[in-house]
């Protein structure tokens, strides 16, 4: 016969079978946490890099490749076409003003000079013969002006004999007449002459004028082939280094070849080439920081060269610290031009995750996780980048190229 279970019992089963779901519950719950967990991706804390999101400037600029030079360097020319006999200094070494380089050979263009002081005889010669022949033709149109002037006054006083004749009746009035002819062609043949002996003064002088342009242009050429003559022994004009000097002895150098240069090491520019698409960006008066070994020095655009060659545009820029030690000549460098500057932003330093865009995701890192956030960025130089959004100060990010991880939302960190 069966027995009513009591009402203690009954409610001890439902306690039971309510602690037996709650513990299966529990259980598959810390299953399903352990499996999401081996599931989640992870990475090695020592893989990363991690950037601070802080509060500093962002100039944005544009990447141009550049080598240090001299800010003064001197360009020795060849002052005559001759070939090189000696070569006094390596390049390298220290020059002082006055200090010869190297010899050219002189023989040519000496030889050169010694024709043109035998022209210069010559001229002067022909001056001397010119003179002579002038003044002999002035002095022949003289005497036959004295002649003529002579030839004048008798046929004067003929006219007047023949007038007294005409008037006590003895004359006539053809022979009159005749005289007055004869003495109107003479007077014609003095004003002649005299015209002539103006015209051959006029003449004289132009002549003489002209033969003395001519020695005064040689004289000219004389004195300046000599100075070039002088110059042979080429020598600089500041002191310095020589950085350059043509070594070949016996080789042919025309007249304006570069043969040596001359540069003051004391202070130094640089040259920038950029890439012509960038051309409209670049400005006189924009800053440049040139980056040496680790060492970021500042300066502004001087010059731009109005052509481009080759696909590439170049520029010249002024250091605040011209006479840095980093600074080397020839040495090559990076330089980057500011084209605009945000002060007191929001930035983050620039790495692989940065991909060029104005929005994007990157890793957070939160409580010994990587969780991917939207942020918004703006401007970016080589080394930072501008946050515009979805960061604050303080927060830390991956910096490492995290593409492998595309898809996750959330990485852990293992330490």
């Amino acid at each position: 016969m069966d027995r009513a279970i009591s009402p203690a019992t009954q409610a001890r089963r439902r306690r039971q079978r309510w602690l037996l779901i709650v513990a299966a519950l529990l259980l598959v719950g810390t299953g399903l946490w352990a499996f999401r967990g081996a599931l989640r991706p992870s990475i090695e804390a020592d893989s990363l890099l991690l950037a601070t999101v802080e509060t500093g400037d962002v100039e944005a600029a544009i990447t141009a490749t550049g080598i240090i030079i001299p800010a003064r360097e001197a360009v020795i020319t060849s002052p005559i076409q001759s070939t090189i006999r000696r070569v006094n200094l390596a390049a390298g070494a220290r020059v002082q003003p006055g200090q010869t380089i190297l010899e050219l050979d002189r023989e040519l263009t000496g030889s050169a000079l010694a024709k043109l002081q035998d022209e210069q005889l010559q001229n002067r010669n022909k001056s001397t013969q010119l003179q002579l022949k002038l003044e002999y033709g002035l002095t022949d149109l003289r005497s036959q002006e004295l002649v003529q002037q002579e030839k004048v006054r008798s046929l004067q006083s003929a006219l007047r004999d023949e007038q007294h004749l005409l008037k006590i009746g003895s004359g006539t009035q053809e022979s009159v007449r005749q005289a007055e002819l004869n003495l109107k062609i003479a007077q014609l043949e003095l004003r002649r002459l005299g015209d002539q002996i103006r015209n051959q003064r006029q003449t004289n002088v132009a002549d003489e004028r002209e033969l003395s342009y001519t020695m005064q242009i040689q004289e000219r050429n004389i004195a300046e082939l000599a100075q070039k003559l002088r110059q042979a022994n080429i020598s600089a004009e500041q002191a310095g280094v020589l950085t350059w000097v043509n070594e070949d002895i016996g080789s042919t150098v025309n007249q304006g070849q570069v043969i040596a240069r001359v540069a003051d090491l004391s202070s130094f520019r640089v040259r920038g080439t950029i890439a012509d698409t960038y051309a409209d960006s670049l400005h006189l008066g924009d800053v440049v920081v040139v980056r040496l070994n680790g060492t970021d020095l500042r300066g502004t655009v001087s010059t731009i060269s109005p052509a481009v060659d080759k696909g590439v545009v170049t520029f010249y820029a002024q250091l605040e610290q011209s006479s840095h030690p980093a600074l080397r000549a020839n040495l090559r460098t990076d330089v980057f031009v500011v084209t605009r500057a945000h002060r007191e932003v929001l930035r983050v330093k620039n790495g692989p995750f940065y991909q060029g865009g104005h929005e994007q995701p990157v890793f957070v890192v939160q409580d010994g996780r990587a969780v991917r956030r939207a942020v918004r960025f703006g401007e970016s130089n080589f080394d930072y980048v501008q946050v515009l959004g979805g960061l604050r100060p303080g927060e830390q990010i991956v910096l490492s190229d995290t593409k492998s991880y595309e898809q996750a939302e959330e990485l852990t960190i293992k330490r």
